[in-house]
């Protein structure tokens, strides 16, 4: 079992930024795939970014290419996406999960672990 933990959310300028981190505790994660997914009220949860196990392979949804970045630190056991150039739209709780395999996808249905998700709200 993987236990996940987002925290760094918050309430931004339009054009600032935030870092959110995802902190597992259980089993180690570097078996993992990881992802973020945010949902904004009254939309379906979306995929925002993901990252491989080793931290060497990375997708992002194309609204957020070149402003957000996902990193990994497998012996911390955390997942960091920073957030840079954040837009009103950005606006959602953002979620991390982890997947019980190497290769990250877009599909929610094939993630295993969730976190409680962490809200950011970005003022215009």
């Amino acid at each position: 079992q993987v236990q996940l933990v987002e925290s760094g959310g918050g309430l931004v300028q339009a054009g600032g930024s935030l870092r959110l981190s995802c902190a597992a505790s259980g089993r180690a994660l570097s078996a993992h795939a990881v992802s973020w997914f945010r949902q904004a009220p009254g939309k379906e949860r979306e995929f925002v970014a993901a990252i491989n196990w080793s931290g060497d392979d990375t997708d992002y949804t194309y609204s957020v290419k070149d402003r957000f970045f996902v990193s990994r630190d497998n012996a911390k056991k955390t997942v960091d996406l920073q957030m840079n150039g954040l837009k009103p739209e950005d606006t959602a709780v953002y979620y991390c999960a982890a997947r019980r395999s190497p290769t990250p996808m877009e599909t929610i249905a094939l993630y295993d672990y969730w976190g409680q998700g962490t809200q950011v709200t970005v003022s215009s």
